[in-house]
């Protein structure tokens, strides 16, 4: 087996995004479904995409897709497929499932199907009458959509949105995999002023920075797959190695990030340093009022609190008001805003440039994309 369907989870809407990150890494031949966005490569590809992509929820291998509208059909569709090509006699195997529109619905009795039909396929290829699972552990996905099964094996373990930067977790954070592909959305450049004026733990001037220096966001963590003796730990070190080749330790930025409480600011301050980005990175502690660009240019971008999560709707929409009012006051500046409030570009002042439906956690929300101007036209970041 020297290539396999290797998947990168995407969030709603964010499937064009992870596509787009793996085109960057050389994988154009993308197939999206089902919310990933799969290729054909090798192992090399499993390190390379967990240690640099940004946008991805997890890269996972599909090991096989069948009909299965009974538990025999579960049962002899996971049998059939080659575990031992993958996990040594050791293994230890845990299994996740989902069922969507299907009639075998009950996830408990799916996974204990799938189990049972592995550990009866790795016993008869490896000539065992027991399976002593005290070897690495292994994340097998049984998930069934509209009838049709697929198992897949996790490479990742915990997301990748776990960079390693934020064992802090302030109020209403935004994970760091939507904040990266908010940024991708916006168009920003590393050349561009940026600013957050509403940074809260500062998870998105941070992603804007490791972009800038395009240093790996999955550089500084492990990943299930490293224990996988299949792949070996040299696959993993000239992955590395690659990416951190890639960095540009030597880049300017002007990244600013501001919020109206210290020690939310303080935590920031703290996150910076753990990701390597102290000194490119300036928190100060202004509202959205005092907001005062840079230089011309530059991109704005932000999560602003919200109803949802202060409990005061009235408040969030007099901060959407006078956001509308820097944007007016600063035309040369692109403004993107991610928020649940239908009513935002009343608020703001004028309709978007551009709209994707988003969700922030379980939140629906929408992105709000307006463009810079520049002359009579308008400029994406």
């Amino acid at each position: 087996m020297n290539e396999f369907c290797i998947a990168a989870s995407a969030a709603f809407g964010l499937e064009s995004v992870v596509a787009g990150e793996m085109a960057r890494l050389g994988y154009r031949d993308t197939l999206t479904d089902n919310g990933r966005v799969c290729i054909r490569a090798g192992w090399e590809a499993v390190c390379r995409l967990n240690i640099q992509m940004r946008t991805a929820d997890r890269v996972s291998l599909r090991l096989g897709s069948f009909p299965a509208e009974t538990f025999d059909a579960l049962f002899e569709g996971v049998r059939a497929l080659p575990w031992a090509h993958l996990l040594p006699r050791d293994a230890r195997v845990d299994v996740r499932g989902k069922s969507v529109r299907s009639k075998l619905a009950s996830v408990p009795d799916c996974q204990a199907v799938t189990k049972k039909a592995l550990v009866e396929a790795m016993k008869k290829q490896y000539g065992y009458t027991w399976l002593p699972e005290t070897g690495t552990r292994f994340t097998v996905e049984v998930n069934l959509l509209k009838d049709q099964a697929s198992i897949w094996i996790d490479t990742t373990g915990t997301g990748l949105n776990k960079r390693g930067y934020r064992p802090i977790a302030a109020e209403a954070p935004i994970r760091e995999t939507l904040a990266a592909a908010l940024v991708i959305l916006s168009g920003w450049r590393p050349e561009m002023p940026f600013a957050d004026p509403m940074c809260g733990s500062g998870t998105l001037p941070l992603e804007a920075a490791m972009i800038g220096l395009r240093i790996p966001p999955g550089g500084r963590r492990s990943f299930d797959a490293e224990a996988w003796e299949i792949i070996g730990k040299r696959a993993w070190q000239e992955a590395r190695d690659e990416a951190w080749d890639h960095v540009r330790k030597d880049a300017k930025l002007d990244i600013t990030g501001s919020d109206i409480d210290a020690g939310v600011l303080e935590t920031a301050r703290y996150h910076a340093r753990l990701a390597g980005v102290e000194q490119q990175v300036v928190f100060t502690r202004r509202p959205i009022q005092e907001f005062t660009p840079s230089s011309p240019g530059g991109c704005l971008i932000c999560n602003p609190p919200y109803g949802e999560r202060l409990e005061d709707a009235a408040g969030a929409r007099e901060i959407y008001r006078a956001m509308g009012e820097v944007a007016r006051h600063y035309p040369d500046w692109g403004y993107f805003v991610i928020t649940p409030e239908k009513s935002f570009e009343r608020l703001f002042g004028r309709p978007a440039d551009k709209r994707r439906k988003l969700y922030n956690g379980r939140i629906e929300c929408c992105y709000y994309q307006y463009f810079r101007k520049t002359g009579n036209s308008r400029s994406r970041g």
